[in-house]
């Protein structure tokens, strides 16, 4: 398989895709993470009793000011005029597990994953960030692209 990196001009330095001949197309992208925590932690969260306050809410918005923000903090990240994002959150109660579920939409010429995977990260640094003080241990893990569809590329499903 050829791999032929964009990101790079003909001399070998960095440079921002030129998406100007790409048809414009509606794109969605899910991505998903998890930050694994004790069971104070867990319960603080899950009952809201944090002293921080609501853990979830803050790491909801959180998300999505990251998604809209991507471009100012990945390089040579295109801006976008992001039409959805959705931030969720998953207990999982056996495994002392907090899942964050993201979806971006938009309608443009490149793609919304990089925004949906910034989105997970802040999110879940965010939960880590609120409830510090109950346990440095934590850990942020699996964060990965689930779906995305739209544009040349059309719809990639991560297998199980």
């Amino acid at each position: 398989m050829t791999t032929n990196f964009t990101h790079f001009n003909n001399e070998g330095n960095a440079i921002m895709v030129d998406v100007n001949d790409k048809d414009i197309t509606d794109r969605i992208a899910i991505a998903k993470g998890s930050i694994k925590v004790n069971k104070d932690v867990f319960y603080a969260i899950k009952n809201n009793t944090a002293k921080k306050g609501d853990v979830l809410a803050v790491a909801r918005i959180a998300g999505i000011m990251a998604a809209k923000k991507t471009s100012d903090i990945i390089p040579l990240c295109h801006p976008l005029f992001i039409t959805k994002a959705t931030v969720d959150f998953e207990l999982d109660e056996t495994n002392f597990l907090i899942n964050a579920i993201v979806q971006t939409k938009v309608s443009g010429k490149t793609g919304v994953e990089m925004e949906a995977l910034h989105a997970v990260s802040v999110a879940l640094l965010t939960i880590y960030d609120m409830c510090k003080a109950l346990d440095r241990s934590m850990e942020i893990l699996n964060i990965h692209l689930v779906h995305k569809e739209g544009g040349k590329s059309g719809i990639y499903d991560r297998k199980a």
